[in-house]
């Protein structure tokens, strides 16, 4: 196939996930108030109470439906469900970027960026404008796009977003520590494909964000000794990257861990409901710290 004519079938396959995506987005409204719905008339057939009245009228269309669902079926969905609904039937592809003109320490963080994620590329940004690059990894089939941006040569800002419909989350960065930063010099990189530990995110919004980073790394084997922590404390995420070592064969067996970086601190500001070039895309959250109640509200 010419690239022309696979540029333009990328192009039509795209609009129509999109197009998709938006319509099971318009029905998250309905879908919500037909499981309150059904909710209600479960609760009250199970405890042999009489139908409320608002419902009685729509119970002959609800029954069939209460009828045939099981478990999993019967919780609320909503278009959130649908961006990582397939995530684990592939290894996710993620491709590693920076902001126009990096300094030589954001090059070599980038590197060790490409170096932590398995199954990514890193790519030089160029001249390239963002649509561009958005484009350019819908078209390579990437899963996920990461831009580390810099102030003044320190890394301070990481995107994730994922394709081809979003979301696409902003972090801040602070306490960065590249690999030959660290005391005693850093331990050996491996490539295994990682453990991911999600710490202490507690909430709707952080289990959110736990699944947005967590959904860059491939499913690793049982036996990996690489792992990748993600730890929440009061909205700041620390990330560390180590591997391990037993000194025996059993369980119970002292563990050691060697950390290999690099380190550094996160914070979320932002996510979108859209990929990183749509201006126009819905704000799903927002960090708002000069309110009264920021300082005493945590939402991961």
């Amino acid at each position: 196939m010419p690239p022309t004519s696979a540029a333009s079938a990328s192009h039509r396959r795209n609009a129509r996930l999109r197009r998709e995506y938006l319509y099971r987005k318009s029905l998250t409204t309905t879908e919500s108030s037909d499981y309150e719905a059904k909710r209600r008339i479960r609760d009250a057939l199970s405890q042999g109470k009489p139908l409320p009245t608002e419902l009685r009228a729509s119970y002959d269309r609800l029954k069939s439906d209460i009828d045939h669902e099981d478990s999993k079926h019967a919780t609320n969905s909503s278009h959130v469900d649908d961006e990582y609904g397939d995530a684990g039937w592939s290894d996710p592809r993620v491709c590693v970027t920076t902001s126009r003109s990096p300094s030589s320490r954001l090059k070599q963080f980038s590197k060790e960026v490409k170096l932590l994620i398995p199954n990514s590329t890193r790519i030089n940004r160029g001249t390239h404008r963002v649509d561009e690059l958005v484009e350019t990894c819908k078209t390579s089939d990437f899963t996920d796009l990461v831009v580390v941006q810099e102030t003044r040569g320190e890394p301070d800002g990481l995107i994730v977003c994922h394709l081809p419909l979003g979301p696409t989350a902003y972090f801040t960065l602070s306490g960065g520590a590249l690999r030959h930063d660290l005391e005693g010099g850093a331990a050996p990189m491996s490539e295994a494909y990682p453990h991911v530990i999600l710490n202490n995110f507690q909430t709707q919004l952080g289990r959110r964000v736990g699944n947005i980073l967590k959904c860059l790394f491939p499913i690793p084997k049982p036996d990996t000794r690489r792992i990748v922590t993600f730890s929440n404390d009061n909205d700041h995420i620390s990330f560390r990257h180590h591997v391990y070592s037993k000194e025996g064969g059993n369980t119970t067996d002292k563990v050691t861990l060697y950390e290999v970086g690099p380190r550094f601190e996160m914070r979320l500001y932002q996510i979108k409901l859209g990929t990183l070039e749509m201006k126009d895309a819905e704000t799903e959250y927002v960090l708002r710290p000069y309110m009264n109640t920021a300082s005493k509200t945590t939402v991961l």
